[in-house]
């Protein structure tokens, strides 16, 4: 047995868990969904339950905001029955290879305002607090200047929207490894952003993975932000599969993390390291060993 994960061939979570106690986690890590699948199955119900089952607190969704309603509504109900805060989701169409919010253009502000108009009832439909905005591709013909006062009015344009709801929009600076010629790539970058647009619904998603490739230097950029961060995604690196498969010392990030006070979500963003049921058990046996950090 690990942790009350055992090798039983039918899904575990419909398996009694009389006798075996789901790992009390320190921080609400959020797995995503297909993370298990070979466990739980296809259903996003059923995977809902093992993760609960396995004593995370916490889901994240990037395509929640496609999917059909009435799949969000159960989705919500099962969340709240198994005490699954729900993170993130994907606010709106991302522009990875031509300018968008940069570039000041008109229309192309009012589509992303659209798209933040429709996300507000996804969120309230499945009790999501945070979403994740990405501001596209530089504009290669205008001062990074020009580009930044762009995207700043966007976002307070945007602001606006969200502030009367409660609801958290999360800046996302991608690495250029991954992601070459996106405008947001670095956190200070993000934190003078979230300063300028000056709001409560506007603050940072800190990648991990994404910024130990961009910037390294983690803990102290993490304090550096901290007043702006809302929100981290965790990956390690080479290879953006779970801690412990690659340089990362998680077990040091998370202690400080939580040594702050943190009470919002992480999440598991990343690919399994192995493959199939043996893959999935070795991504819970890493986040119980990194955890243990108290």
């Amino acid at each position: 047995m690990l942790g009350g994960i055992g090798l039983a061939s039918t899904p575990l979570w419909a398996a009694s868990n009389a006798t075996t106690a789901a790992y009390k986690y320190n921080l609400h890590y959020a797995p995503h969904l297909g993370m298990f699948r070979h466990h739980a199955g296809e259903d996003p119900i059923d995977q809902l339950n093992f993760m609960a089952d396995q004593g995370f607190t916490a889901f994240e969704d990037n395509d929640m905001r496609n999917r059909e309603v009435g799949l969000q509504e159960k989705m919500a109900v099962t969340m709240k029955q198994r005490g699954l805060r729900m993170g993130v989701f994907v606010a709106h169409q991302i522009y990875w290879q031509k300018p968008n919010l940069a570039s000041g253009d008109a229309a192309l502000r009012t589509e992303f305002l659209e798209y933040i108009k429709k996300a507000i009832p996804v969120a309230k439909r499945v009790n999501a607090k945070w979403m994740t905005v990405v501001p596209g591709h530089v504009d290669l013909r205008q001062n990074m200047a020009y580009q930044t006062a762009h995207v700043i009015e966007s976002l307070k344009q945007a602001s606006a929207l969200l502030e009367p709801h409660g609801l958290v929009m999360v800046l996302e600076p991608l690495n250029f490894r991954n992601h070459p010629g996106l405008f947001l790539s670095e956190s200070p970058q993000a934190y003078e952003i979230c300063k300028a647009v000056d709001s409560p619904s506007c603050k940072i998603l800190f990648d991990i993975y994404h910024q130990q490739i961009q910037e390294g230097n983690l803990i102290p950029n993490i304090e550096q932000c901290w007043d702006e961060i809302g929100y981290f995604q965790i990956g390690d690196n080479p290879g953006r599969k779970e801690p412990t498969t690659g340089e990362i010392n998680y077990t040091n990030v998370f202690k400080y993390i939580h040594g702050r006070g943190y009470q919002g979500i992480l999440g598991m963003e990343h690919g399994n390291f192995n493959s199939g049921k043996e893959g999935e058990l070795a991504v819970i046996k890493a986040y119980q060993k990194v955890d243990q950090f108290l």
